[in-house]
């Protein structure tokens, strides 16, 4: 990478629970001051600070980080200042990385003032001890974290936030009060459950009742817990939720602590701990369900049949992965009916009465109906290309140049303008420095257009990496096209369909809803070949196939794309 010696100096502060927050020289306001004044005594003045408040050092998924990432990877910074070395992080492979790697490679000069660090003086042979005992430190913070933890939960203190139906009492935060709202809405769900309802009839209830599901109850309470800040259907509940909330013995009043573990303190990932590790009070909240209640639920559970797993080795269709529906965009999901073993079928996996989807229609095929649909187009396509292949190559020919030229043009001119547009924001982000640092723009303004040129600068990197992909990716039209018809002869020498042809011929296979009733039911069925998408045989009438899909009921396929979509 170039040198970049007018780029900015990026000034880095990161403060977290693991790192003292009782420690005013710790703080972001202090660590700022230093920074700056370091800087300034430096001849640094074009400055720019980088916040992680309340992020650890034990991994660098920090969000004030990695924008600092992304503004020395498009060439804005060359240097970075840190209070410490323990500001950059407390992992010493990684630390070691980014100081003996990554900032050299992109001409980036480090500074660490505490720890008299500088690369403009060459290398530092105290920084290594000093990350060591960096990591040291956090995971002896680790450690005493862990102890208060167990001391807390083994004095009967919940470790974990109040389940759905709970509140923390704002006297006390380390008790559950009932919450008057939520707490009914679990009584209806045990409700439900004794009467013999299952989780997805229950989930189903509550969705149709326009019940705000745990996580939509919780944000509408401006209360911060996990989950999906944005859901587009936030009354639709889950059977696992359901399931969550019966399996639940908190709902009895009792607190259990120590449900899951981690493995490091480098590793955040919680895993489910054994029961006897588990450490149960009893009684110590108002119940929301009593215990026989309780009980009597997990005997249910416990009592009801339950579906029988696949087996490993259960034969799957050769067309799963490949059918999708038409109108909503979904995969169709691959059946076996119930009542007869010897049919299967698909359906939409957005139909709105098996999934509370939004596909208003099921766009149910039979599998056998798709393979006599698929064979007859393979067999359309090679006595095509036996009887006339010069014809056919003309056809992928004009296809594959129509669709792609417009397409590569179209792609061509964007990546010009995203690019132009991208230099003209780099060239604005350094005069809106220079303005600054001048004083011709004031702070506040120079925050507020940063940001905007910031937040662009992102998109247009993601935007013209996307366009940078599918120009390579045009590339191999010709070869894919090659391919193509190398598959179709593969098709011609076999008995019968495999999942590896059809994988090596066909990107996708659209299925629309039928239409008509009684002897004038049709379905349109429409197969899109990979690299050439969906091919129209010349001088041909429309393809009808008929297929009885049960006893007594025959319907007719259309092989034709609509207009709107050839």
């Amino acid at each position: 990478m170039q040198s970049n010696k007018n780029g900015i100096t990026a000034l880095y502060c990161r403060l977290s629970r693991d790192d003292g927050t009782d420690s005013e020289s710790n703080s972001i306001g202090n660590q700022k001051k230093l920074l700056l004044q370091k800087a300034k005594e430096l001849g640094l003045t074009d400055t720019k600070y980088y916040l992680d408040d309340g992020f650890t050092g034990t991994n660098f998924n920090r969000p004030g980080f990695q924008s600092l990432i992304d503004d020395i990877d498009m060439g804005y910074v060359s240097t970075v200042m840190v209070k410490d070395l323990s500001r950059l992080g407390r992992d010493y492979v990684s630390v070691g990385y980014y100081t003996d790697n990554y900032f050299p490679q992109h001409d980036i000069r480090f500074i660490a003032v505490n720890d008299m660090v500088d690369s403009e003086d060459g290398e530092n042979e105290i920084a290594p001890f000093k990350n060591i005992m960096n990591e040291f430190y956090a995971r002896d913070i680790s450690k005493k974290v862990r102890s208060a933890n167990r001391i807390r939960g083994n004095l009967g203190e919940p470790l974990s936030q109040p389940p759905y139906g709970y509140m923390k009492d704002p006297n006390d935060k380390r008790h559950w009060i009932v919450d008057p709202e939520a707490s009914q809405i679990v009584k209806r769900i045990f409700l439900m459950a004794i009467e013999g309802k299952g989780n997805e009839t229950i989930a189903r209830l509550l969705q149709e009742d326009k019940v705000l599901n745990p996580t939509a109850y919780w944000q509408s309470k401006g209360i911060g817990r996990g989950g999906k800040k944005t859901q587009p259907n936030p009354y639709k509940w889950g059977k696992t939720t359901v399931e969550k909330i019966l399996s639940k013995q908190e709902y009895c009043g009792d607190i259990i602590n120590f449900k899951t573990y981690s493995k490091s303190f480098k590793n955040k990932k919680r895993y489910d701990n054994a029961e006897d590790n588990l450490k149960i009070f009893k009684d110590v909240n108002e119940p929301i369900i009593d215990r026989q209640t309780f009980e009597n639920v997990q005997d249910m559970i416990k009592r009801a049949k339950r579906r029988a797993p696949k087996p490993e080795n259960a034969q799957k269709s050769i067309f799963s992965g490949l059918m999708r529906c038409a109108d909503c965009g979904h995969t169709l999901r691959y059946h076996t009916n119930p009542q007869n073993k010897e049919i299967h079928y698909f359906s939409c996996g957005n139909y709105i009465k098996d999934t509370r989807g939004n596909c208003p229609t099921r766009h149910y095929i039979r599998e056998d109906s798709v393979a006599q649909i698929v064979s007859f187009e393979l067999r359309k396509l090679a006595n095509y290309l036996q009887t006339n292949e010069e014809k056919l190559v003309e056809i992928l020919e004009q296809k594959t140049n129509k669709d792609t030229l417009k397409q590569r043009k179209q792609l061509e001119d964007e990546l010009q303008t995203s690019v132009a547009r991208q230099q003209k924001v780099s060239q604005l982000y350094s005069k809106l420095y220079e303005d600054n640092t001048d004083g011709k723009v004031s702070d506040e303004w120079f925050s507020e257009m940063s940001r905007k040129f910031e937040n662009e600068r992102t998109e247009l990197k993601t935007k013209i990496a996307a366009i940078r992909t599918k120009l390579s990716t045009m590339e191999n039209a010709q070869q894919g096209k090659n391919k193509f018809i190398a598959s179709i002869r593969k098709f011609m020498s076999m008995q019968y369909l495999t999942a590896p042809l059809l994988q090596e011929l066909i990107d996708h296979i659209d299925v629309y809803e039928t239409e008509g009733k009684g002897k004038n039911r049709t379905q349109r069925v429409v197969v899109y070949y990979r690299f050439v998408g969906y091919i129209a045989i010349p001088e041909e009438d429309i393809e009808i196939i008929r297929a009885n899909t049960r006893k007594g009921v025959e319907i007719s396929y259309i092989s034709e794309a609509l207009p709107t979509t050839a």
